[in-house]
């Protein structure tokens, strides 16, 4: 069996690319993968990471404003809409995929299309509640669009939908919070778990600085922070608090957190943004939440994500307009200062998981590949 998978630009369409691959791999320890990504997304990191191997395209998305510099990248971005497709066919050839898997992000748009007009069967993912522009455009071009939640139904009408919920990746499942702890040299003081995506958001990271310059003289917190690519600057910014980063064994922080299981695992409390996934992950292992969610996004979706755990009693929310460093340490000492509360958000956030998503899923590709 061999499984052709694409999406990427960020984690949130990777991640779920690579539980799926992980799923199918569990079931079928012979099967042969092959991602596609975008030629300098996250991918190029994430996936080889993970093991398995991976071809590029480069392909953009179109910007909607007619400055001169949009209007000069809108014509890549036409450039690209056929060399993309040019290479996409050219890799798909080669592999031979018995199934192509599409998880969205610009990459996944040539790869699935071109697969669907060379006959390969194809399946396509939705995270969230309102999709994105690249599925809603090739629904009706797969054989099964799986979507996260009811709520994405209406955004896909006469296509064959079916909700599997989002795919978890099995670490995040059996991840252990006391041996997470140990294995990352924790103590019995709460841990805070932060960060902005794998880009990194600006206002999170600024908004993070006081409470973490707080633990890191006071103590106390642990606080494990990923600050993100475009967050270089966020290390000198708490040094210059007057906290020596090396000297506080309580502090991690990092651009990135390739052990998220593990980290997450180990947190009392989470802050981040609302992204699908990483919701999914949260609600899967009941983390109480301070939830930030980007306005940078189609249709507002994060907001309602995020609003979804809120209105369960899951989580709480700090709107990106009402952002502070204040606002985020009120809220982080109201939640940590009473184990009865952490108790509710976590047992709320339990109910909401789907953690049966990657068997779903798997029945979804049985059901295409027409295997027993």
């Amino acid at each position: 069996m061999k499984i052709l998978l694409a999406g990427g630009g960020t984690a949130g369409h990777i991640n779920p690319a690579l539980a799926i691959a992980g799923t199918i791999k569990e079931k079928h320890p012979d099967a042969a993968f092959l991602f596609i990504g975008n030629k300098d997304g996250m991918e190029q990191r994430l996936v080889p990471q993970a093991g398995y191997d991976i071809k590029s395209i480069t392909i953009s998305g179109f910007q909607r404003s007619l400055k001169p510099q949009s209007v000069a990248a809108n014509l890549r971005t036409l450039r690209r809409t056929v060399t993309s497709s040019v290479g996409a066919k050219k890799i798909i050839r080669e592999f031979a995929p018995d199934l192509c898997i599409g998880t969205g992000g610009y990459v996944s748009g040539p790869v699935v299309r071109e697969a669907a007009r060379m006959g390969i069967p194809c399946i396509i993912h939705e995270q969230n509640a309102y999709p994105g522009v690249t599925n809603k455009m090739l629904a009706h071009r797969v054989q099964k669009v799986m979507l996260a939640v009811e709520a994405a139904k209406p955004y896909f009408k006469d296509a064959p939908v079916v909700v599997t919920g989002n795919p978890v990746r099995g670490a995040i499942l059996t991840a252990d919070k006391q041996a997470s702890r140990e294995k990352l040299g924790l103590d019995q003081r709460p841990l805070i778990l932060s960060f902005g995506g794998s880009l990194g958001a600006q206002k999170i990271n600024e908004a993070l600085v006081g409470l973490i310059a707080r633990s890191g003289k006071d103590g106390r917190y642990q606080h494990i922070h990923a600050y993100g690519k475009y967050g270089g600057w966020f290390p000198d910014k708490i040094k210059e608090q007057g906290v020596a980063l090396e000297k506080c064994k309580n502090l991690d922080i990092r651009p990135y957190i390739d052990n998220m299981p593990e980290c997450m695992a180990a947190a009392d409390l989470v802050i981040c943004r609302a992204g699908a996934i990483t919701l999914s992950e949260i609600q899967a292992m009941g983390k109480p939440a301070i939830l930030i969610p980007s306005p940078n996004v189609a249709e507002n979706h994060q907001y309602h994500n995020a609003m979804a755990l809120v209105n369960a009693g899951a989580a709480e929310i700090i709107e990106e307009a009402d952002l502070s460093g204040e606002a985020v340490i009120e809220k982080a000492d109201a939640m940590l200062h009473s184990a009865e509360t952490l108790a509710k958000f976590s047992e709320n956030s339990k109910k909401m998981a789907i953690t049966n998503a990657n068997e779903r899923i798997y029945a979804v590709v049985k059901q295409v590949l027409h295997l027993v």
